[in-house]
């Protein structure tokens, strides 16, 4: 923050959200009362003309209402205001108002008031020009040496400059190789024009060089001929400044002598009359505006430079000599004469806060009291810190970082899901497929012990299901109260969600004695949605591709009483056999066995098993506890199906290679595009008409292909998206029957889990393959090792993308089969032999001797028949400890 603020001397607000710029503001003798007082001139994107004579009472008022002299609503945007002598026949100060399409020269006159009623203003439109183009803004002076009157210059948004000699049209011309617009001043000295070009080019051209080249309304008349066809349009000196210009000034001291002020993104330039650079300074910040206004001492200029820090600059030349503060970022800043004090600055924000002030300082009658000074007692300052030290190690020790139970306390969450589904189904599509989606409510309850500030509700379920809310504010809970949302959840895809868990997630904040703004927290609560969401009664099917068997301890329990929304109970020699069918048409078919405590799942689609399979063992496990059993176990004896498993892996990872090859080819065309257009555009700017050899043509297959790459690319998206949820399913159905097959431990189940769906999306950067080829490479040289030189290994800290999926195949392989042999995952390797350095993080190959894969061939052609071409690719080579890994 500045040492010094800016003295507010008047200020008003313009209007209600109106916008405003560079070129909206304009101090001068407008009514040309001849007493050298500027009134201030003010035009808004709104169409608004206001005309303001500052009067305060005293220093620091607000705007009265005999301030304003004028207000004008003119419909269209006001661009650009600016006063001089631009009607003929009279030396009189008028207003020009730059619209989009329009240029109008005023006269603003005032008639003196009877009695206590003040003075009345009036404009009167002396005449209009109606642009062609759309202007950008504009400039003005006595162009080619004119005495007397005023010309005026305006830069169209196509870099065409139209001069406009009073109340008629001179001429019209291009400058050449213009793209965007920039800033436009003239000099009067050089008699030139002076401008900033797309390129980052200071360009000078001379007013005598613009008149006598090609008018550029006979090249709008045939489009064959090329501008520049007659005399050419060249600049007279150019200066690369390497960025963007805001605004640009001229500045002339005598006759002898002017300068061209530049105001960068980030430097300030000083330029001489012919490009040459006097001085430059390097800014800290972001300028808004600038102004150079006077020379106070010989060879030198005072300079103000507004930023976007609220901050007024006062440069003379490249030093600062002050800074002061401003209640707003100004956008346009203006130094004048108002009400007999000179040197007053008007600046102008881009929302209409108007300020009139100075620079100066109010005396400051507070002085610091001196500081006691003391000696330090080093050993009493020592023995406090050791206690402070072995208090917080004692609070860490008993309940943690974060006091759990405290923040349980502060917030819980309770999660009510409707056990019918809504009579009216919430979701906004009708149908998937052919069928009717259902929805059902979800109602969380919040309910708090103290005060909680900025809590947030998100709720999170698997895709394709959605809900209809999934975001709830409560800017402020009281103690002990409860706030209670409800929501609906529908599925919206023609695809299966790979889980029916949702999660309600709550942030929040809650304030402290030494913190009132409060301590960011979080807490969650999960829930489960029916499986009557996704899914309806079908009809059994004998014949299916893919079966499951999963054998139990306990007898068969009739799958009326497990599911009982799917059957008819009066169907009695239908109880060990039950349909489902999904949204979308895919069927699954559960049977339970008379004679043997098996229950099977087959389905046409492997995927489609995970749902009904883990429904199935959910309810099997609370129909036995409700009865007491507590020595229930599911278990799984038949062999691991990789094959079809190893099958969704390809087809996700073939459409990973198609949308990266559609992304290539849309670059590609993209490269073509551009290429055309610019060869298009060098024909048109072209001196010399010239056929175009149908690039027209060719510029509109490239777009007609560019479109056509861009829909396939979203097809393929929503392919990617749907081979993701659908490989989820797999990857959960797989990690379930490898937890019965292994019996395995709630701990080594999470930990496969961990390993398995490690990403919610593919990205460009990451995808499912390389991250799961790097866990599972992982366990295999740490848990699963079988020895001490594998966990020597370093892992590459690098993810790539695979050329194919062989090697993750492999590696899957692989761990079923130590699995198999009495491998325990774990997180520590201290089951195994001491490791020496281990990198996790990355994805390296398996480093198996010629004996060691031949075992595994041996082993795993028993355990899993049919995936030999696995493990007998091609073997990685013995690795010396002295070499490392090679492939």
């Amino acid at each position: 923050m500045s040492l010094f603020k800016a003295r507010d001397w008047w200020s008003a607000v313009l209007g209600e959200k109106e916008e405003f710029d560079q070129g909206c503001l304009c101090l001068a003798d407008v009514d040309n009362t001849g007493s050298g007082q500027d009134k201030i001139i003010v035009g808004s994107f709104m169409g608004y003309l206001r005309i303001f004579n500052p009067h305060p009472v005293k220093t620091g008022d607000g705007a009265q209402a005999e301030d304003l002299l004028l207000e004008v609503h003119l419909q269209d945007p006001i661009l650009q205001v600016e006063v001089g002598k631009f009607v003929s026949g009279t030396e009189m100060l008028h207003l020009a108002v730059l619209h989009s399409r329009k240029l109008c020269v005023y006269s603003v006159s005032g008639t003196l008031g009877n009695v206590e009623h003040g003075n009345q203003y009036q404009i009167k439109l002396m005449y209009e020009h109606n642009l062609q183009r759309t202007a950008c803004n504009m400039t003005y002076g006595s162009f080619g040496g004119v005495k007397g009157r005023d010309l005026i210059c305006i830069q169209s948004v196509d870099g065409m400059l139209m001069v406009f000699e009073q109340e008629s049209y001179a001429f019209g011309r291009f400058l050449p190789g213009s793209l965007l617009p920039g800033p436009l001043a003239y000099s009067s000295r050089t008699d030139s024009f002076i401008t900033v070009s797309s390129c980052r080019h200071v360009e000078s051209y001379k007013y005598q060089v613009l008149a006598f080249a090609t008018d550029a309304d006979k090249r709008q008349e045939t489009e064959q001929q090329k501008l520049g066809s007659g005399k050419r349009l060249v600049v007279d000196w150019t200066l690369n400044i390497g960025e963007q210009a805001l605004d640009i000034r001229i500045m002339s001291f005598n006759q002898s002598a002017s300068s061209v002020f530049v105001l960068g993104e980030r430097n300030f330039f000083c330029l001489k009359d012919n490009g040459q650079i006097q001085f430059m300074k390097k800014l800290d910040y972001s300028p808004s505006c600038f102004l150079p206004y006077c020379s106070v001492s010989e060879g030198t200029v005072n300079t103000l430079i507004g930023n976007h820090h609220s901050l007024l600059h006062v440069f003379q030349d490249v030093t600062l000599k002050w800074a002061t503060q401003l209640p707003h970022v100004p956008v346009a800043v203006r130094v004048g004469s108002l009400h007999d004090l000179k040197g007053v600055i008007v600046t102008l924000s881009d929302d209409g806060h108007l300020q009139c002030s100075y620079l100066g300082t109010d005396p400051s009658l507070f002085q610091a009291p001196k500081v006691e000074s003391r000696e330090l007692n080093y050993d009493a300052l020592d023995s406090e810190l050791k206690e402070l030290q072995r208090i917080i190690r004692d609070v860490n020790k008993s309940q943690g970082v974060w006091p759990m139970t405290e923040r349980e306390d502060d917030l819980k969450i309770s999660v009510m899901v409707s056990p019918n589904l809504d009579s009216v189904s919430q979701a906004p599509d009708a149908e998937v497929g052919t069928d009717l989606v259902p929805s059902v409510t979800v109602k969380v309850a919040l309910q708090t012990r103290v005060a909680l500030q900025k809590a947030k509700l998100s709720v999170y379920v698997q895709p394709p299901l959605v809900p209809s809310c999934d975001r709830f504010a409560f800017e402020l809970m009281a103690p002990e109260t409860t706030r209670t949302v409800a929501f609906s959840v529908y599925l919206k895809g023609s695809f299966v969600p790979p889980e029916l868990e949702g999660n309600a997630v709550v942030s929040y904040s809650r304030p402290t004695d030494r913190n009132p703004e409060g301590i960011p927290r979080v807490s969650q609560r999960k829930f489960r949605l029916p499986l009557k969401l996704v899914c309806l009664p079908g009809q059994p099917s004998k014949i299916a591709s893919h079966k499951l068997t999963v054998d139990t301890n306990k007898s068969p329990v009739s799958l009326l009483s497990l599911f009982p929304g799917f059957a008819n109970q009066s169907e009695d020699d239908q109880v060990n056999v039950m349909g489902f069918r999904f949204l979308g048409g895919s069927q699954v078919t559960l049977l339970a066995s008379k004679t043997s405590q098996r229950y099977r799942i087959q389905s046409e689609q492997f995927e489609d098993l995970w749902l009904i399979t883990n429904e199935l063992i959910i309810r099997l496990q609370d129909y036995f506890d409700k009865q007491g059993v507590k020595d229930f176990t599911c278990s799984f004896s038949g062999s691991v199906p990789l094959q079809e498993y190893f099958e969704l892996i390809d087809h996700h990872f073939e459409l990973r290679l198609n949308g990266e090859k559609l992304e290539e080819l849309l670059s590609e065309r993209a490269v073509q595009f551009r290429a055309i257009q610019r060869r298009l555009l060098t024909r048109f700017k072209d001196k010399t008409p010239a056929p175009l050899q149908h690039l027209d043509t060719l510029l509109d297959g490239t777009y007609k292909q560019i479109i056509a790459l861009a829909d396939a690319i979203e097809e393929n998206q929503d392919s990617l998206f749907q081979a993701l949820t659908r490989l989820k399913s797999a990857t959960r159905l797989l990690i379930l029957l490898i937890g019965l097959w292994q019996k395995l431990s709630t701990d080594q189940v999470a930990i496969l889990e961990a390993a398995f769906l490690p990403l919610q999306q593919d990205t460009q950067e990451l995808g499912w393959e390389e991250t799961v080829d790097a866990a599972v490479s992982y366990l295999l040289k740490t848990c699963l090792s079988k020895s001490s030189k594998e966990q020597a290994l370093n892992l590459s800290s690098q993810l790539t993308k695979p050329k194919d999926t062989g090697r993750l195949k492999k590696h899957i392989t692989l761990l079923c089969d130590r699995l198999a042999k009495g491998g325990r995952l774990c997180l520590s390797v201290d089951a195994a032999a001491p490791p020496t350095m281990v990198m996790p993080g990355g994805c390296a190959p398996i480093p198996e001797s010629d004996l060691e894969e031949r075992a595994v061939e041996q082993d795993s052609a028993e355990l899993f028949p049919g995936h030999q071409h696995l493990l007998a690719e091609t073997p990685v080579p013995e690795v010396s400890p002295l070499r490392g890994i090679s492939e």
